[in-house]
């Protein structure tokens, strides 16, 4: 009896967990820190030829680069020149099964940075029903841009990634900063598929 008391209480203690897990991923997308974004372009890393979105803050003009794989970077890339693939690629097949399923993306969040990693939730709700889906923030831009949904960062994540650059180059922060405020918008559109 005393056994299965421990595993009960165990078992209660994870589901405790689980909750407190849940309530603090409320917490972390709550409205009121959220910032609209937009996208200001897509570019490679002139040092590692690695794509980068490039996101603005619409209100402060905060710029917020992402590096992305080849892939994503052609799916955003792809909406964002009005080009429809013959076939439904990943994400348009994501916004079919929403569609289907009676779910509609409300918006996306870039929620967290750990680690130099980049981390998204999609805003779903299915009937009355809110969901929250973790997804990498290059999916999820390339989800928003099927479904006209809006995107959204986290004033923390902003906050993290100057103090992550700042704390590790400032000089080359500085430098991407200013060259982000002076390219021109065809500078930045000229993404190749």
């Amino acid at each position: 009896m005393r056994e299965s008391t421990e595993k009960v209480s165990r078992m209660e203690e994870g589901r405790i967990d689980r909750t407190r897990f849940r309530s603090q991923n409320r917490k972390m997308s709550e409205p009121v820190k959220e910032l609209r974004v937009e996208i200001k372009g897509l570019m490679l890393d002139p040092s590692s030829n690695v794509p980068i979105v490039i996101l603005r803050d619409t209100e402060s003009q905060l710029f917020l680069p992402i590096w992305i794989g080849l892939s994503e970077a052609n799916a955003i890339a792809s909406r964002i020149e009005g080009i429809e693939p013959p076939r439904p690629m990943t994400h348009d097949l994501l916004r079919s099964v929403f569609e289907h399923l009676g779910g509609e993306v409300e918006k996306i969040v870039i929620s967290d940075l750990k680690e130099s990693t980049f981390f998204a939730v999609i805003h779903v709700r299915q009937g009355s029903r809110p969901v929250e889906i973790d997804a990498r923030p290059s999916d999820a831009i390339a989800l928003a841009l099927r479904v006209n949904a809006p995107i959204f960062v986290l004033r923390a994540v902003l906050d993290k990634a100057q103090a992550v650059d700042l704390a590790s180059q400032a000089t080359d922060e500085e430098k991407l900063k200013k060259w982000l405020e002076e390219i021109s918008p065809d500078e930045l559109g000229k993404w190749t598929m």
